[in-house]
């Protein structure tokens, strides 16, 4: 009734040019081009940054921080998936109890 037709590439009419042949060429050694003078290496217009003692402290404690509370909200999630899933399994025994005791009357 229904059945594909698979199309069918067309064979190509017209004669084909050969690809161009190509002839190689001979390299001729040129003179050396002098080097380059050396220019002055560019000054800087933004200003170097110096760290105190206590800025370093600061920075310390800051990525401390950081670390802690990252770690603290990852623990958490871990505790909520697992309590969540032994809650799952505790209906779920719960569930499989009623049925079993249903069938047994």
């Amino acid at each position: 009734m229904i059945r594909p037709k698979v199309p069918v590439n067309p064979t190509p009419t017209g004669l084909s040019t050969p690809p161009a042949v190509i002839q190689p060429t001979s390299i001729t050694p040129g003179a050396p081009t002098p080097p380059a003078p050396m220019a002055p290496a560019p000054v800087s217009s933004r200003p170097t940054i110096q760290l105190t003692p206590g800025a370093v402290i600061a920075v310390a404690g800051m990525g401390t921080a950081v670390v802690l509370v990252v770690g603290a909200v990852l623990v958490s999630m871990l505790l909520a998936v697992a309590i969540t899933g032994a809650s799952v399994a505790v209906c779920a025994l719960v569930i499989r109890s009623i049925l079993s005791t249903d069938t047994r009357r």
